[in-house]
């Protein structure tokens, strides 16, 4: 058995899978989330570890097999997180999430001493206030007393690391979001780190995604549960992760997924960098391969926040329902999504979300279906990003996240994006795409398409309608005139 553990924003999963390629059990323990003050997004990391212990225990127990069946583990999760320890490796402050945005003026500072030209060039980047980099230099402007203390910085999955095996490390692929990467060579940049002043004795060695980065400790067996000796994969970044559990490891194979976030994801052959930075260019999981990528920081977000707010006794499959009696476009209303700032197309942690054309005939179905198109018409905005780098369009999108596993948002995406979506069956690519990575550290997988081969089956395709299709387009327009005239200064 292989288990692959996903330290997500709001829980810990972890994944069983046989050798025969099929998920056996999932346990997930949830996560809190802590925001002391407007913009601020906070986690306990040992929270994260008691959650990764009872999401192990639940998985196994739900497979009924043992813990002594377990043969590799393969890490992922959230990205870009700021996790700091002191030189006895003891937790620093609580850590600083990707969807963070207190550092813009940390951001503003990196372009400033870099050049965005050659910050660009170096990282694949721009500077955007969820990465670890901006983070480290608030915490020093700020936190002066604990930054004197800090010895070494992690990512969230690779605090669960070093609790697995004592051993500091981290994955490129992940270590690619925090702005500190060389985008060419795969490692830490020397010319970025001097130039920011942060030490590079405090960052992790790095690691292709199936290196064995470690074997779980006796420490570890005994608070886990887990016998000692298994060996630990580097894993991947949450995206780069669930990439490999939804089969875009070939550059020919784009990748959507709608979570709290929504991505649209490209493999490429070498570093596709945007000039002017808009899109995402990291390291893949799998090696001599780079992925480029457009991110929006609220997706699913969105309709957690509406129904929350505004519906909060009301089952999603209501809202769900209500809105497919409204037709594509006809409530005239337009969603920004921007809940939480956003990063592509529009790197603005200061930005936010809006309905405009409200009239008395609209409904609670009206703002729900407004909702919905608002965050498909975000999506588009980065699937054209990505054309716009030199890309070209997919024939169709490996479509996964928990958002779409409704027919109504499954058509809406599909309309409006203009693309055929492949619904995966994963329902936790990224853990599913973590033990995947463990099954190749191992040995039983000799590549990633064996193990693609083995594991991944498609399922069924939503076409576009073209006629629906022509009046998105319509309404796409007005959504993309409303960001500069909200935001003109």
């Amino acid at each position: 058995m292989l288990l692959g553990l996903d330290i997500s924003t709001t829980a810990t999963k972890a994944l069983i899978l046989d050798p025969d390629g099929e998920v056996k059990a999932i346990g997930r323990s949830p996560h809190t989330l802590q925001t002391p003050r407007a913009g601020w997004s906070e986690q306990d990391p040992e929270e994260w570890w008691q959650a990764t212990r009872q999401a192990t225990e639940q998985a196994i127990a739900n497979a009924g097999c043992s813990p002594e069946d377990i043969r590799g583990i393969g890490l992922t999760g959230q990205m870009h997180g700021l996790v700091v320890l002191d030189s006895d490796h003891c937790v620093l402050r609580p850590a600083i999430l990707w969807n963070d945005g207190r550092s813009e003026a940390e951001c503003h500072d990196i372009r400033t001493v870099l050049g965005l030209k050659e910050l660009v060039r170096l990282t694949g980047n721009d500077a955007y206030a969820g990465f670890t980099a901006p983070k480290l230099l608030w915490m020093r402007r700020h936190e002066p007393d604990l930054y004197a203390r800090v010895a070494h910085v992690l990512l969230p999955k690779d605090f669960i690391r070093l609790r697995l095996t004592g051993e500091l490390a981290t994955d490129r692929a992940g270590a690619g979001g925090t702005l500190l990467l060389d985008i060419e060579t795969r490692d830490w940049s020397k010319a970025v780190l001097d130039a920011l002043d942060i030490p590079l004795s405090w960052m992790p060695p790095t690691h292709e995604g199936a290196d064995v980065t470690g074997m779980v400790s006796a420490q570890a067996s005994e608070a886990i549960g887990l016998p000692k000796g298994i060996p630990v994969v580097a894993g991947a970044g949450d995206q780069a992760a669930q990439a490999v559990g939804v089969g875009a490891t070939t550059p020919d194979t784009f990748a959507l997924t709608i979570g709290t976030s929504g991505v649209v994801f490209a493999p490429t052959i070498r570093p596709m960098v945007d000039a002017m930075g808009r899109t995402h260019a990291f390291p893949h999981a799998i090696p001599d391969l780079w992925h480029v990528m457009g991110v929006m920081l609220s997706a699913a977000g969105s309709l957690q926040w509406y129904r929350d707010a505004l519906a909060p006794t009301v089952s999603f499959d209501t809202l769900m329902d209500e809105a497919s009696r409204v037709p594509a476009g006809g409530g005239d209303i337009i969603f920004l999504p921007y809940l939480s700032g956003e990063r592509t197309p529009h790197a603005n942690a200061s930005a936010r979300g809006s309905f405009t054309g409200l009239s008395l005939a609209h409904g609670r179905a009206d703002l729900t279906r407004a909702v919905l198109e608002g965050v498909a018409f975000g999506l588009k905005d980065n699937l054209n990003l990505l054309a716009e780098s030199g890309l070209s369009p997919p024939e169709s999108l490996q479509a996964s996240g928990g958002a779409l596993k409704h027919p109504l948002w499954q058509r809406i995406v599909a309309d409006i994006l203009e693309i055929p979506l492949v619904l995966t069956s994963v329902t936790e690519g990224a853990a599913l795409g973590a033990a995947m990575l463990a099954g190749l550290g191992i040995g039983h997988w000799d590549t990633i398409a064996e193990a693609t081969l083995t594991t991944l089956h498609d399922g069924p395709v939503v076409e576009p309608d073209d006629r629906v299709a022509a009046l998105h387009r319509e309404t796409y327009a007005r959504y993309r005139a409303l960001y500069p005239a909200l935001n003109a200064e």
